[in-house]
């Protein structure tokens, strides 16, 4: 069974899918991973607990996006370590899904993941709670909707919209002395979207 690079998956997943899984939505996950923990060290050591966690969960899979999926898993492991408040512990990988998974991601990959951000906006970044950090870079960074962003965070979409939305203020605060003004050079690279517009 064959995993497309949109997402979609027509049927249950079986072992021989995995390593198809893991060359398309490697880096993927991986860019949500750095985005989400702030740093190189614990996106590959979170990326690399999704594809377990993947491994182990294919019987349980049932048709759907296989992005959104993603998503859930590498959202909520985050949370789970961030709740912790300690690293994600790396479980070893069965003998058969060892010799499949890269042992490091394409250095493209990883070199466009870090440099989306300078420091100033890494640091702004990294002092939002988990939970806020989550729904603002599920949104400004991944481009998800507020309804996939609930359906993702198993939250409530007033939940979603308050977190959101207080984390765009907190961002907002964080980086006023990155505003454009005269004089002043624009942020480089993608900027969160610090606007409280709409839904959506």
């Amino acid at each position: 069974m064959l995993v497309g690079d949109a997402g979609a998956q027509d049927g249950p997943l079986d072992s021989s899918s995995w390593e198809q899984i893991v060359t398309e939505h490697s880096a993927r996950v991986y860019r949500l991973a750095y985005r989400l923990t702030g740093n190189a060290h614990d996106a590959e050591d979170l990326t690399q607990e999704v594809f377990v966690r993947v491994f182990r969960s294919l019987h349980t899979y049932t048709p759907g996006t296989m992005a959104g999926w993603l998503h859930r898993i590498t959202t909520n492991l985050f949370l789970d370590q961030a709740r912790r408040k300690q690293r994600i512990r790396f479980d070893a990988l069965t003998d058969e899904a060892a010799h499949r998974l890269p042992s490091a991601l394409p250095t493209p990959d990883v070199a466009q993941a870090e440099r989306l951000f300078d420091a100033d906006v890494e640091q702004a970044l990294a002092s939002l709670s988990p939970e806020f950090r989550a729904a603002v870079v599920l949104c400004d960074v991944e481009g998800l909707t507020y309804d996939e962003i609930a359906d993702v965070l198993g939250l409530k979409l007033g939940t979603v919209r308050s977190r959101i939305h207080r984390g765009r203020a907190q961002l907002r605060k964080a980086l006023a002395h990155r505003a454009p003004g005269p004089g002043r050079t624009r942020l480089s690279g993608p900027r969160p979207q610090l606007a409280t517009g709409g839904a959506r």
